[in-house]
């Protein structure tokens, strides 16, 4: 059985997910990355996306995901349409992976950017990178070069940053400077250590 031993990790846009995931790495745990997956599969797929979207999303055999991501978050329909087809993928590649991951009988994350909002993975416990929501409308204005209302859009259509912090395990504070970021990230090591090396006793 897949999940057995894995945490969520999850966020919202631009709060430093793949952040707090790479240092999560660092301090010895082990990830699973939804988000690589995702990429992987939709630049093998990129037939279909041609097909279903048209020509003008692929270039030389890749997904242009920038002018992609830009039509499907103006269109419900069409991100429909594609959540449909990669949601069902990247979760047998993530359950397939997971159950390797449970054989080492240890804690480990799945960095998964919408646990909460898809609701697809039988997992208990979770930990959300938090940032205030003006911090983080403020970095993905900064990250992406996009207009506020297309960031608003892209940050509108996941569950409010606020909400995933009440719902969460555990909370990873990212609005201060990367330093405070890695001493959040090793206490949350530390805590899981901790808990495992008790629960096995």
């Amino acid at each position: 059985m897949a999940f057995s031993y894995a945490i969520a990790l999850t966020g919202g846009i631009a709060t430093g997910k793949s952040t707090v995931a790479s240092l999560m790495s660092l301090n010895g745990m082990r990830v699973i990355d939804a988000d690589t997956i995702s990429h992987q599969i939709l630049d093998s797929s990129f037939n279909w996306v041609e097909e279903t979207f048209g020509k003008e999303y692929v270039k030389n055999s890749k997904v242009d995901r920038t002018s992609l991501g830009t039509m499907i978050f103006s269109n419900p329909e069409k991100k429909k349409i594609l959540e449909d087809f990669l949601h069902p993928k990247i979760r047998d590649e993530i359950e397939e992976q997971s159950i390797k991951q449970d054989s080492f009988k240890f804690p480990y994350l799945i960095d998964i950017p919408l646990f909460f909002e898809n609701g697809a993975y039988d997992i208990t416990d979770s930990v959300v990178v938090y940032t205030p929501s003006d911090v983080q409308l403020d970095r993905f204005l900064k990250r992406n070069k996009y207009s506020k209302e297309e960031s608003l859009k892209r940050i509108s259509s996941q569950m409010p940053i606020d909400e995933k912090k009440e719902k969460a395990t555990w909370i990873i504070d990212n609005s201060k400077n990367l330093k405070h970021l890695q001493q959040e990230v090793e206490d949350f090591v530390t805590i899981i250590k901790d808990k495992y090396l008790k629960k096995e006793k």
